[in-house]
């Protein structure tokens, strides 16, 4: 059997904090959030039950504060720093821990990260290497933020990627199924999670699905433009 690895990204107590801090940075509510929650849950739960591995990732701010951040980043925080609401330290801790309804198992890894991308400056990939993975089933959030660079970051390291539909989630449905059909054009499969982890599942949607990703009448409206 391919050896199988989820990621799990973001999921933390940040996104059910009810502590004005999207609205002050301008995002909007999580679309399905609850939903995506009680997928995830499903999908760990499934997971644990085939015994594959799941490496979690927990955002966490750079060490060297805005001095490490992104350099765009790091003006939205500065412009609007006066509109954050003040938070003590046992908030921030809180704002930061996996939620409970998706804890980690004691066999299961825990990676913080400083960058949209799991990949980027911390040990999963090593750590996937040594699991034998092949195929990587990359859940949680933000479908077109941190879950579209891992998936991106897994894809240019050979790995076979593939996106929970029903267990990703965004800032509102339009980036969701965007950013979708992105991952969808570079052959990520992309399905509910009971479809990725049925015992044989092929992963060739993105092979045997015409206009992969793409918008069928497209094709129609140019051609009849020409």
């Amino acid at each position: 059997m391919t050896a199988t690895t989820v990621l799990m990204i973001d999921m933390q107590n940040s996104y059910l904090a009810d502590d004005g801090v999207r609205d002050a940075l301008g995002w909007p509510p999580i679309w399905r959030l609850p939903e995506t929650i009680d997928a995830c849950a499903d999908l760990l739960a499934a997971a644990r039950h085939q015994n594959l591995r799941i490496v979690y990732s927990r955002s966490v701010g750079s060490a060297a504060g805005a001095l490490g951040s992104n350099p765009r980043s790091a003006r939205l925080l500065a412009r609007r720093a006066h509109r954050l609401p003040r938070m003590t330290v046992a908030q921030k801790t809180w704002n930061r821990q996996i939620m409970d309804a998706l804890a980690p198992a004691p066999e299961d890894v825990v990676l913080d990260k400083t960058r949209a991308s799991l990949f980027d400056y911390t040990e999963l990939e090593p750590l996937l290497h040594n699991f034998g993975t092949r195929r990587l089933i990359v859940a949680g959030l933000q479908t077109n933020v941190c879950v579209e660079a891992t998936a991106r970051a897994a894809l240019s390291r050979n790995f076979e990627v593939a996106v929970p539909d029903d267990a990703v989630s965004t800032d509102g449905p339009a980036l969701h199924h965007a950013a979708l059909n992105s991952l969808r054009v570079l052959y990520t499969e992309v399905a509910p999670w009971q479809e990725l982890l049925a015992p044989g599942a092929a992963w060739d949607r993105a092979f045997t699905t015409p206009d992969y990703g793409r918008d069928p009448a497209y094709w129609t409206e140019t051609a009849g433009s020409s």
